[in-house]
């Protein structure tokens, strides 16, 4: 991944910040980030959308927190940071207009004249792959974006991108952001999964939900403890005995290391 030498081969983690504005509040956000950067970290990962989902709260929330972080603390400079546009109501679709008009509310939000890796959260099928590629490109020329990035999209959707970009000569991404962890693989594993895309395009790979939403930190260990917690949305699918037998393999291998 080029240019990226924020990322500290050290410690090659990426701080999700959905929580920022939702289950944590300020303080607690900012002693969180603060905790990580002492720690090594650098790359802090966040969307416009977090968080939509959360009683209360409309979109921006996570953005709002970070750029009062950086306003705070003044180490801009200090942070790999990462956000992502499609995923909002507010910002639907992935055309030019939205996509622009999407970046400069988040740089707003985030206090700060540019983001160092971009996303296209969700597919919009009404745009296509040169589409795309042409749009995310203009960013990075204005200085907006240093680094694109896919999430959701395809495999099959993604593979076209990069074509569509290295085609053209436009700015050909350098990451992708899967669902991946121990309760939701295939996806990524398989033969035309995301896995494949990466190691075939020399891509990063950032996963989300690489704990399953909190269910892979064991502090679910029968069905009632999924019940009235804040992801409680989130972690219904896993709130069945499938996925408790996955906690106890977990714990148990765990145990024995």
């Amino acid at each position: 991944m080029a240019d990226t030498q924020l990322i500290n081969p050290e410690l090659p983690l990426a701080l999700g910040g959905n929580s920022f504005g939702w289950t944590s509040n300020e303080d607690e956000s900012f002693a969180v980030l603060d905790a990580f950067l002492e720690a090594g970290g650098a790359h802090v990962d966040t969307a416009d959308s977090y968080s939509t989902w959360a009683p209360g709260n409309s979109g921006g929330e996570s953005e709002t927190v970070l750029g009062k972080y950086l306003q705070s603390r003044r180490n801009r400079d200090k942070l790999f940071l990462a956000t992502k546009v499609g995923g909002w109501d507010k910002y639907p679709g992935l055309s030019e207009d939205n996509v622009r008009a999407a970046i400069d509310s988040s740089l707003e939000r985030l206090q700060t004249d540019r983001v160092d890796l971009y996303y296209a959260h969700h597919d919009d099928e009404t745009q296509s792959a040169q589409q795309l590629a042409r749009t995310f490109h203009g960013l990075v020329e204005d200085g907006k974006a240093r680094h694109i990035g896919i999430s959701n999209l395809s495999p099959q959707r993604q593979i076209a991108w990069i074509a569509a970009a290295k085609e053209e000569n436009l700015t050909i991404p350098v990451a992708i952001q899967p669902n991946y962890s121990l309760a939701h693989r295939s996806d990524v594993e398989g033969a035309n999964g995301y896995g494949a895309v990466a190691e075939q395009n020399n891509l990063a790979v950032f996963p989300y939900f690489s704990l399953a939403a909190g269910l892979l930190t064991g502090k679910y260990r029968k069905l009632e403890d999924f019940e009235g917690v804040d992801r409680e949305g989130q972690l219904s699918q896993f709130a069945n005995e499938t996925g408790l037998n996955l906690v106890k393999a977990l714990v148990s291998v765990s145990d024995d290391v």
